[in-house]
């Protein structure tokens, strides 16, 4: 299995780098995906048949996370449709904040390379909207 998760995370760096994308190894089964006209960069991790993206928005004091903002990230008329929000501990007190998605693989064809080619331009889209969503807690 780990063998095809390395094939496949192969397969996905030379997909993206022929769309023009940046695309560096990181770890096994792990990619660095960077758009080179704006800079941002997001990382897309292997398990099994299905990618995770991650576009990592801003670490902010967990006391800014308040109730009206956290509100705001998950309402449904928020600008954000095809990502969602997600939170990690980075630790002393600290949030960072990631636009994720996600999409699951079959035989890696022409509808899978869609799938991979979609996530990765809907969170460069999406992160547009966050940041101005986010704006107030910089």
């Amino acid at each position: 299995m780990a063998e095809t998760a390395t094939n496949e995370s192969a397969l996905i760096h030379v997909l993206l780098a022929e769309h023009g994308y940046e695309v560096t190894d990181t770890a096994t089964n792990v990619l660095s995906i960077k758009q080179l006209d704006s800079g941002i960069s997001i990382q897309a991790v292997m398990e099994g048949e299905i990618v995770y993206f991650s576009l990592m928005c801003l670490t902010v004091a967990e006391a800014k996370l308040t109730q009206p903002i956290l509100r705001r990230m998950l309402a449904s008329d928020n600008g954000i449709s095809t990502s969602y929000f997600q939170l990690y501990d980075h630790g002393e007190g600290q949030t960072t904040i990631a636009l994720c998605n996600f999409c699951k693989l079959a035989l890696l064809g022409a509808e899978d390379a869609d799938d991979i080619l979609s996530c990765v331009h809907f969170l460069f889209a999406d992160v547009l909207t966050a940041r101005d969503l986010l704006r107030s807690l910089e």
